[in-house]
């Protein structure tokens, strides 16, 4: 197998489950801690990859090292081909892991996709695009089936009309009616309609709504209630979602859109589309960007343990609040 992969497409959900395969070449949790390094193209330097890269294992057979985004520093010719030519001389003792968000539309001219036909000794390429809406329901099934569940086919349907395409949601609420019905018997349309109405979005929702609004004290307090009822890491994860769809929902706001494009450009339930445009068009499309600026580095902070997620967040509603 190459010691060089470039993950691709807009299934986010799938790709995040493809990188964490890449962990099980580690049978120690340590040494897994201790030969990986994630790295954003977005923030990093050369000595940050190059320290990485070069790094020996310690107590076991390779180190791992993941880089997201690498289109955005690498994003020219020159600096694309020195970066490729770096790469050929990567050490055998590491296997890199590059992935990044592409639309169906980009994959085949994608320079690291061209690249790879031409060196496939040196890298494997896999792309992870979003199933289209029709195809959404036996998507549910398959997962379902992942996940060692069942569920009846009109209850897929049912919850594909509340996620639409949006896979990781939809990957969450089956992990959620799986539980409720205890893996015992497949799920059928009264769990779903019992257990997915989307509560957790909605307080998400609600959060950014006292974000923009400038209301510290409201967006805290729904902070420490979602707190108490969401895994940590899964709600960094909704957050994260939501600014990055509003600001691919305020450049179709931009570019003279509405939220029916909102909900056809990102392949969000129409619920979703809603509430997000009317987000978006409170806030520019700079304020956005160094929102999501903030996030990367508290997502860098956290991983290096620089940071707890919980106070990073706490401190977050604190600066964003004092900006309006």
């Amino acid at each position: 197998m190459p010691n060089i992969h470039f993950l691709f497409g807009n299934d986010e959900f799938a790709i995040n489950r493809r990188l964490k395969d890449f962990e099980s070449d580690f049978t120690d949790p340590t040494s897994a801690d201790m030969n990986t390094a994630r790295l954003d193209a977005r923030t990093m330097s050369d000595t940050d990859l190059n320290n990485a890269v070069n790094a020996m294992p310690f107590l076991a057979k390779r180190r791992l090292v993941y880089l997201a985004n690498p289109s955005t520093k690498y994003n020219n010719a020159s600096t694309r081909k020195n970066f490729l030519a770096y790469l050929e001389k990567a050490p055998d003792t590491t296997r890199i892991v590059m992935y990044e968000s592409v639309e169906p539309k980009e994959a085949e001219k994608h320079w690291l996709t061209k690249w790879a036909e031409k060196n496939e000794k040196l890298i494997q390429t896999k792309a992870f695009m979003l199933p289209r809406l029709k195809e959404m329901t036996g998507w549910i099934v398959n997962e379902t089936k992942k996940q060692e569940g069942q569920i009846e086919p009109r209850a897929a349907e049912i919850l594909k009309d509340m996620v639409g395409v949006d896979t990781r949601q939809a990957g969450m609420e089956i992990s959620k009616l799986l539980a409720y019905v205890n893996w015992a018997r497949p799920i059928n349309s009264q769990d779903v309609e019992a257990v997915c109405i989307v509560t957790s979005q909605q307080s998400v929702f609600d959060f950014v709504d006292a974000l923009s609004n400038g209301n510290g004290k409201i967006a805290q307090n729904l902070l420490h209630r979602l707190l108490e009822t969401e895994d940590l890491f899964s709600l960094w994860g909704m957050v994260v979602r939501q600014f990055r769809l509003l600001i691919q929902a305020r450049e179709i706001l931009d570019g003279r859109g509405n939220k029916d494009d909102v909900a056809r450009a990102l392949g969000v339930h129409p619920f979703v589309a809603e509430k997000t445009t009317q987000q978006a068009a409170r806030f520019s499309i700079e304020s956005l960007e160094s929102i999501y600026r903030k996030l990367l580095r508290i997502d860098e902070g956290v991983k290096t343990s620089q940071i707890t997620l919980d106070l990073a967040l706490d401190t977050l509603v604190m600066e964003l609040a004092g900006q309006h």
